[in-house]
């Protein structure tokens, strides 16, 4: 005959287990971005540790949210060569995507039309990856011609309203025209420029992790 202490120890030991499934907390992941953008965003000209994405990597965590941000900055990269890479840039698995191009469409005088498909067909890969997007926009020089910079500019802001995209106006905010945060180019931050190009960053990028953390 089976000691009935035996067949309640039994039962208590199967009741902890199964309350143990549910009562044991998962495991928090961290939330994935990748900065898809070009060189400004790869850091052309920086040491390791000194893009305007390591900035912003450093101060998120700073504010409490565990997050990784890919670097996938290539220098020289237009909209539509980053619409040719967005397939492996964007691993699976990534929660959001900082879209950071466009400026050497600006610089070649690509036509804003290429620019506005490119960038919409990016947007759209995303989406259908459940993969959020903050667009981050630039701005024309006026050197450029007034026609060209007007429809140029409005290529971000009218994208970003057209899709439901979380916007940062202007990539290079604080930094642009700068001599003292500029390499002697005068078109990539350097050191001290990438950091306040960041700090300028922060609240919408905090934004957005926020909201990806939310979901």
């Amino acid at each position: 005959m089976i000691d009935s202490r035996m067949l309640w120890l039994k039962a208590a030991g199967a009741a902890f287990v199964a309350l143990n499934l549910f009562v044991t907390p998962a495991v928090a992941r961290p939330i994935k971005l990748v900065a898809l953008g070009d060189s400004i965003t790869a850091g052309l000209g920086l040491k390791p540790g000194d893009t305007y994405v390591d900035h912003l990597q450093i101060a998120l965590r700073a504010k409490g949210l565990d997050v990784e941000i890919a670097n996938a900055g290539v220098s020289g990269d237009t909209s539509s060569d980053g619409l040719d890479r967005v397939d492996w840039s964007v691993p699976d698995g990534t929660d959001g995507v900082i879209l950071a191009l466009g400026a050497n469409d600006m610089l070649r005088g690509i036509d804003p039309a290429v620019t506005v498909k490119a960038l919409t067909e990016i947007v759209t890969k995303l989406k259908a990856h459940k993969v959020e997007v903050l667009l981050v926009g630039m701005l024309a020089p006026a050197n450029l011609g007034e026609a060209y910079r007007v429809t140029f500019n409005r290529i971000f802001p009218d994208l970003a309203a057209k899709q439901g995209l979380d916007l940062y106006p202007f990539l290079l905010q604080g930094v642009a025209r700068r001599a003292d945060l500029n390499q002697d180019d005068g078109i990539h931050p350097n050191a001290k420029g990438a950091a306040v190009l960041a700090e300028a960053m922060l609240p919408a990028v905090l934004q957005f992790a926020q909201r990806i953390a939310k979901k």
